[in-house]
């Protein structure tokens, strides 16, 4: 058998409307400016404590801590509206990897698994998946925490494993694991950064992607 494993913002699900708005609502709730669309991006896959520190360095904890909770709120509020959709190719994607029966999908994501779950249940998820790592357990990315936590639920070794992402957060957390990285162009971190973090890899669209997966898992 083998594994991959995705992650969510910025690979399956194109979040970033949601991210932006929340983060502009959770930052002027703490009566602060909003930062860069580019800046705010960069931090997502991390956890979100651990995002909003690094986005406020300087900041008291009190104030990290208002704009962690602001942020929920406002993507909770935003989510419920309307799902993030899919990126282009991802149904087809998963559908097929889905009937082969020497392949196991898992999801590794900075997300809580409230929202994870809230994600699956918007697409018809339910069961696609054999293991479901957040932040919510583990410590962020790129500590391979979650990566080890999938390989252990799906019985495999981290030469049989892969991991999917768009961020070097992705990329570093499969190298912390021992396991290949495939990056993906359409997300959140720059192809530059992607290939210094370590993939083998980068595609530009679903369908290149997908018949990739299935050549590495024959």
């Amino acid at each position: 058998m083998r594994l991959v494993v995705f992650d969510v913002d910025g690979t399956l699900v194109d979040s970033q409307g949601l991210i932006l708005a929340a983060m502009d609502s959770a930052l002027a709730g703490a009566g602060l400016a909003p930062m860069p669309r580019a800046k705010v991006l960069s931090i997502v896959g991390l956890s979100l404590p651990v995002a909003v520190a690094q986005l406020l360095p300087g900041a008291p904890e009190g104030v990290q801590q208002l704009v962690t909770e602001g942020y929920k709120s406002a993507y909770t509020a935003a989510r419920a509206a309307q799902a993030a959709p899919l990126y282009d190719g991802v149904a087809d994607c998963l559908d097929r990897l889905a009937m082969r029966d020497d392949l196991l999908l898992a999801v590794a994501t900075g997300k809580s698994r409230r929202g994870l779950d809230a994600v699956i249940a918007a697409h018809g998820w339910q069961g696609r998946f054999i293991s479901l790592q957040t932040a919510d357990g583990h410590p962020s990315k790129p500590h391979p925490s979650m990566l080890q936590a999938a390989m252990a639920d799906a019985g495999v070794d981290a030469g049989d494993a892969l991991m999917i992402g768009d961020t070097s957060f992705d990329m570093q957390m499969a190298r912390n694991a021992g396991m290949a990285g495939f990056g993906v162009a359409w997300g959140y971190h720059p192809r530059a950064e992607l290939m210094q973090a370590g993939a083998a890899r980068i595609f530009d669209d679903y369908a290149s992607l997908t018949l990739a997966l299935e050549e590495w898992s024959a």
